[in-house]
């Protein structure tokens, strides 16, 4: 940046494709969001900005003229963990129908994130909004949680995929956040009715979840999954254990990674044993790296083949 007579600093870049980006400020050596712009970067890691870039051809993120979902910000309360955060999108029309039950998709944010990520980055709603309204997306209820079992889990305790996050978040998942969301919505509650995906170390929950648990997820997805190959066996034991059951019981098992990602090389290598054990999958390569760039477009990807038919 440079600044001039009147000790304003600024910056002119060259050519920039059209998306998301963040940015921050090094203000005397202390990185900070931009104090002029309201778009914030949810995150306990970082502070940052959003700006978007827009071109000619609307992305699959813009806001458009389009019928829009429904945003509320919701409170679950949990004996060991208390209140708990969790944003919930209900799709065009829900309010209105009043009777119609509607699928779960249950969306994990990555380490350092938050449950507000997803919308005010990924623009998960937009994103859904726009497909529905093409007829390229199933009406659907997303369920976007708070991914750490704090404060039983400490926010200095490394990636969400730790094997004690794990625990604790499971627990929670499955005896408070997943009751409340069928106590308070118009939701179908079969297997093939609930899918569950995440980014990072939200990715390694959902694979976490969504194979050692198949009675309760027909679709799963990750998106630049955490993991680590020493935790395959592990982590994935239900499905290691009984891969045509594995094969018989999902609906979809879906996952997305660049190939400049820090986690290309153990992703590669999980699917690898995949292929050893015959565990049917679909695998999306991409360009980039380990952004919500990429992730805005794994969703975009994976979002069309949810609960189909």
């Amino acid at each position: 940046m440079t600044k001039d007579a009147a000790g304003i600093w600024s910056v002119t870049v060259g050519t920039v494709k059209p998306d998301m980006y963040p940015y921050s400020f090094v203000v005397d050596g202390t990185t900070v969001a931009d104090p002029k712009n309201s778009a914030i970067f949810p995150n306990e890691g970082f502070q940052n900005s959003v700006v978007e870039i827009t071109g000619k051809t609307p992305l699959v993120h813009t806001l458009r003229n389009v019928p829009h979902g429904t945003l509320a910000y919701r409170y679950c309360n949990s004996k060991e963990l208390g209140t708990r955060p969790v944003v919930i999108y209900t799709p065009p029309g829900y309010e209105k129908e009043q009777v119609m039950k509607y699928p779960v998709f249950s969306l994990l944010h990555g380490t350092t994130d938050t449950e507000e990520t997803w919308t005010k980055v990924g623009r998960a709603n937009l994103n859904l909004d726009n497909l529905i309204a093409q007829s390229k997306a199933q009406p659907m209820i997303i369920v976007m949680p708070y991914g750490r079992a704090y404060p039983v889990i400490s926010k200095s305790s490394g990636s969400l995929r730790n094997w004690e996050n794990l625990q604790e978040f499971k627990k929670d998942f499955q005896n408070n956040l997943l009751p409340f969301v069928e106590q308070n919505y118009r939701v179908k509650k079969d297997k093939n009715s609930r899918a569950i995906a995440g980014f990072s170390g939200g990715g390694g929950e959902t694979l976490y979840l969504g194979l050692n648990n198949p009675e309760m997820f027909g679709w799963v997805c990750g998106f630049a999954p955490g993991m680590l190959k020493e935790e395959f066996d592990r982590n994935n034991a239900v499905a290691f254990a009984n891969p045509a059951q594995t094969n018989q019981q999902l609906k979809l098992f879906w996952i997305g990674v660049g190939k400049e990602d820090m986690l290309y090389p153990v992703v590669t290598d999980y699917l690898k044993v995949l292929d050893e054990k015959k565990i049917k999958h679909e695998t999306f390569i991409s360009e980039g790296g380990h952004t919500w760039m990429n992730c805005k477009l794994f969703l975009a990807s994976s979002l069309p083949q949810l609960f189909k038919n």
